[in-house]
């Protein structure tokens, strides 16, 4: 078994409860960790026995620009992208923070994680 992690993904979307969130947008970081077997990939060198990262990434971004009121929903909508599309995951968690959120103070992030 093994885990491969996506860090520090970089959107600025348009996700948040108050319409003002869906006018204006953030920065929004996405962190994702998939556990799956590595064992083919890491003997025979090739992409087809690997979990395509690269393809996690595109199904993330095609997500994020989707707006939603709540975290949750988004990180959801990942979770199912994943296990939707890629039959090799055991597991897999996804970390969506909010960067500067619009709660009346100084706030570096709010996050949602959700792992199935």
């Amino acid at each position: 078994m093994g885990q491969i992690d996506l860090e520090g993904l970089e959107f600025y979307a348009y996700h948040g409860h108050y319409p003002i969130e869906k006018e204006v947008g953030n920065k929004f970081i996405v962190n994702v960790s998939i556990e799956t077997d590595c064992e083919a990939a890491g003997k025979s060198d090739r992409l087809e026995d690997a979990l395509d990262y690269q393809k996690v990434y595109e199904l993330i971004k095609q997500e994020m620009a989707i707006t939603s009121d709540l975290l949750e929903n988004v990180a959801t909508r990942i979770l199912n992208q994943l296990y939707a599309g890629f039959s090799v995951i055991e597991h897999a968690r996804v970390k969506i923070s909010k960067m500067n959120p619009p709660m009346g103070g100084q706030i570096e992030k709010v996050s949602v994680t959700l792992s199935r």
